[in-house]
């Protein structure tokens, strides 16, 4: 079956069936609305391409129903994670382990709520998507972090640095947040990484909350993800895994996400928790989770295709800019440019200077922990990413 990830989708102003005109003009992107019309936006985590079709059509046919009350998450779509996770990873997962919820940014401060208490450390290492760095403080906590050691050299990787971490805990921390595969470096941890990881959990006698929302997304042909709770059983009951459809296939905007966890205690405080503070799931998001787990396969498939031949072409452009390094991602679809050695490095903030003399918004790199730096989404078209390269060229190029 053949997808189209090439025509550019008008996210600004999307022409509405005439009908529709009166009662909803417009439907604001956050991408593609926060800069103005002349402005190329690479910064957000969602992608500029069509859901897959069947998982379009599912929604089509629920919309048509034409009632939205209160839903329950029904047992054919817990079945289909489950399946899923055997068939893509060989994990055997039951049903009874899933408790769904709007998304993993509010699992994560659902997490520190139910297992730490005020006052107690939230760990992280950096760079790290910006969330992870706010849940400390919006719950009382205290953050503490850990940073990852960056690539020697232009085709080395960002690795885990397990001696600041040490440097780092207290006798107070109660809880990692840890993201694998890696937001923003796209690196996929390696299995000597994750076992030393493993061993620092158990020494410190931790819950991980481990966000594999990029798990669907190895960009390297033949990888497979492993998720951690079964690369190491020792780590199941202290263990809470995050994943949902959203970045895989394009569905954020549907809030439907999903707490792995095998230990009924940390389940069962993860859910009390989350009374009162979690609405109940969003009926059309569900619709669409289970759609695409059960036929998105194909389309995921041709979607990496895409991928990997965006990430070659910044790969190759990154390399004639003048003091511009990048570790090719190995999974997701962002990339973390260090700009310090650029001819933007002088800047406050490489990412606004390249915005202001490009009209190319990145991810600014200190919303990460590490200013100098900036993320690229390169999950647009190829159309739109040349536009934005030829823009950066005239900036960086040496």
């Amino acid at each position: 079956m053949n997808f189209d990830f090439a025509t550019p989708i008008d996210r600004r102003q999307p022409r509405l069936p005439s009908e529709m005109t009166a009662a909803c003009s417009s439907w604001p992107s956050q991408k593609w609305h926060r800069y103005d019309e002349e402005v190329l936006p690479l910064w957000v985590a969602d992608m500029d391409f069509r859901s897959p079709p069947e998982v379009i059509a599912a929604l089509q046919a629920r919309v048509e129903h034409g009632v939205y009350g209160y839903g329950l998450v029904p047992d054919s779509l817990r079945e289909a994670l489950c399946d899923w996770s055997v068939s893509r990873y060989g994990w055997a997962m039951q049903a009874e382990w899933q408790h769904w919820l709007p998304g993993v940014v509010p699992a994560l401060h659902l997490a520190s709520l139910a297992f730490t208490q005020p006052g107690d450390g939230v760990m992280t290492v950096t760079p790290i998507y910006p969330p992870f760095l706010q849940v400390a403080r919006r719950t009382g906590r205290e953050m503490q972090q850990a940073a990852l050691t960056s690539p020697k050299d232009e085709n080395g990787q960002w690795t885990l640095d397990i001696a600041a971490l040490e440097a780092a805990v207290t006798e107070r921390t109660r809880l990692l947040l840890w993201c694998h595969p890696h937001n923003p470096t796209g690196r996929q941890w390696s299995h000597a990484e994750l076992e030393q990881l493993a061993a620092f959990v158990e020494r410190h006698d931790l819950i991980v909350v481990s966000d594999e929302l990029h798990c669907d997304l190895l960009l390297d042909e033949g990888a497979r993800h492993v998720p951690l709770a079964m690369a190491f059983p020792q780590l199941a009951a202290r263990t809470v895994m995050l994943w949902a459809p959203s970045k895989t296939f394009n569905l954020a905007g549907l809030t439907a996400a999903c707490a792995i966890i095998s230990d009924s205690s940390l389940r069962r405080r993860f859910a009390e928790t989350a009374k009162g503070l979690m609405p109940d799931g969003n009926v059309l998001g569900l619709v669409a989770a289970e759609a695409a787990f059960r036929t998105g396969e194909p389309w995921r498939q041709a979607l990496l295709e895409v991928l990997r031949e965006h990430r070659g072409r910044l790969v190759e452009r990154v390399a004639g800019w003048s003091g511009v390094t990048l570790a090719a991602p190995q999974s997701t679809y962002l990339a973390w440019l260090d700009l310090r050695q650029s001819r933007l490095g002088d800047a406050k903030s490489p990412a606004a200077a390249l915005l202001e003399q490009t009209g190319v918004a990145l991810s600014d790199g200190a919303d990460f922990g590490w200013p100098g730096f900036a993320r690229l989404n390169f999950g647009t078209t190829a159309q739109q990413l040349e536009q934005a390269l030829q823009r950066m060229d005239r900036v960086l190029k040496r």
